[in-house]
């Protein structure tokens, strides 16, 4: 076990997670209730999403002595599972806020982040701006800081995939200073005046996230919320994707629960079928048995893998001489098991999500079901940070022992068309 330092206290180790989930869970239930109507009509998940900030969930991973639930990374994704179970959208618009989260829990080894606490545990939301589409190459970065001869810095830029940026009260924004090259992290109001967001996410699944545009022109931000990018929280690419993880394993319990209930409710059976009753039909308890465990199977390893990321954390704050060596292993795990799950759960929930009609008849296609709605999420969320480049890393460090890549961008590359 990781010997950790004088700050134990003010970290987040875990609590009572039953106790925890009670007080979500009345919320997840609203939630569920308009999930379908939202799917369809694609609505933005405004209000549940204010229901969540009123509860505190932005918060739990605070610790207990700033006001927050001192939650783990485990009971923090246990508690994301749960809410995509409800709605797998909702989670992921909230992938950006849990990740600026964790980076300030991570930083307040060394400097205090209590200001950060507080906006968090008030309801405040952060929400995602890395990405930039159009004419830019990898590593290249066209949103820029700006500072003018009296000291005062501004931003301008164009993001796309601003995932949950539409409901959230900051921007956790990637951006380089023009005067150094400097890449940084700037913490900036979504609502300045000459901020822009823009719902126009076009993908055919997670189609609720809030995922489009944001344009910022001059917005100035407050030195102290500019932040170093080489001080980020190094197991990052590890935590964003087990927040898709998590989507992905409620996603599947969400549709083994439709599909049981619309097996319970079938009246029609086939000739050569092997039950008067669809609910009695063998084959047909076959394939929702099935599904049910890869479900299981698929937030089992969500979990499994989340503990590791919890183990990076406390490594993190172990005491100075053992901190370097410890740290480095633990990252390592992180973005490995992270990994490992990835592939191993995207296919079981893109597998049951699609066998699952295999329960049903060709009514199962009605529109005005959308029990295609989990495979068209689950699609999008398992095609963030491509399978086979997961699978090449992972076998990479099984026979040669590379290191993971921790951080990586998109854009164009040698050979533009």
């Amino acid at each position: 076990m990781t010997s950790l330092t004088a700050l134990q206290q003010d970290l987040s180790l875990g609590t009572d997670y039953e106790v925890l989930a009670q007080r979500f869970r009345p919320i997840f239930q609203k939630i569920a209730e308009t999930a379908l109507q939202r799917e369809q009509q694609r609505e933005l998940p405004y209000e549940p999403i204010q229901w969540l900030k009123q509860a505190g969930f932005g918060a739990v991973r605070v610790p207990v002595q700033y006001g927050g639930a001192g939650a783990s990374v485990p009971q923090l994704f246990q508690l994301l599972i749960e809410l995509a179970s409800a709605d797998s959208n909702v989670p992921q618009a909230l992938r950006g806020h849990f990740a600026f989260v964790e980076d300030r829990l991570n930083a307040h080894r060394d400097h205090s982040q209590t200001h950060w606490f507080e906006r968090f545990v008030a309801g405040e939301l952060v929400g995602n701006a890395w990405t930039e589409v159009g004419d830019v190459k990898i590593g290249e970065v066209i949103t820029r800081l700006y500072q003018d001869e009296s000291g005062r810095w501004t931003v301008s830029g164009k993001k796309y995939y601003t995932t949950g940026s539409i409901f959230a009260d900051w921007f956790d924004l990637f951006a380089q200073i023009d005067a150094t090259k400097q890449n940084v992290i700037a913490a900036v109001r979504t609502s300045h005046p000459n901020v822009k967001i823009e719902d126009d996410w076009d993908g055919f699944g997670q189609r609720t996230t809030g995922s489009g545009t944001a344009t910022l022109h001059e917005v100035e931000v407050d030195p102290e919320n500019i932040i170093d990018f080489d001080s980020r929280f190094k197991y990052q690419t590890a935590f964003y994707q087990l927040v898709l993880l998590s989507v992905l394993a409620g996603t599947a319990h969400a549709a083994v629960a439709e599909f049981s209930r619309q097996v319970k409710a079938r009246t029609r059976v086939f000739s050569h079928g092997n039950a008067d009753r669809v609910d009695q039909d063998a084959q047909v308890l076959q394939v929702i048995g099935l599904a049910s465990a890869q479900a299981y199977a698929a937030e089992a390893t969500a979990i499994r893998a989340a503990e590791a990321a919890q183990r990076a954390y406390e490594a993190h704050f172990a005491h100075a001489d053992q901190r370097e060596a410890l740290e480095q292993q633990a990252n390592i795990a992180a973005e490995l098991e992270s990994a490992q799950a990835q592939v191993a759960i995207a296919p079981l929930v893109l597998q049951l999500t699609s066998d699952l009609f295999n329960a049903l008849g060709a009514s199962a296609t009605s529109s005005q079901k959308s029990l295609d709605r989990f495979w068209r999420n689950a699609r999008t969320a398992a095609s963030h940070n491509p399978l086979i480049f997961k699978q090449r890393i992972i076998g990479d460090y099984a026979v040669n022992g590379t290191e993971p890549v921790y951080v990586w961008q998109i854009g164009g590359g040698s050979k533009q068309q």
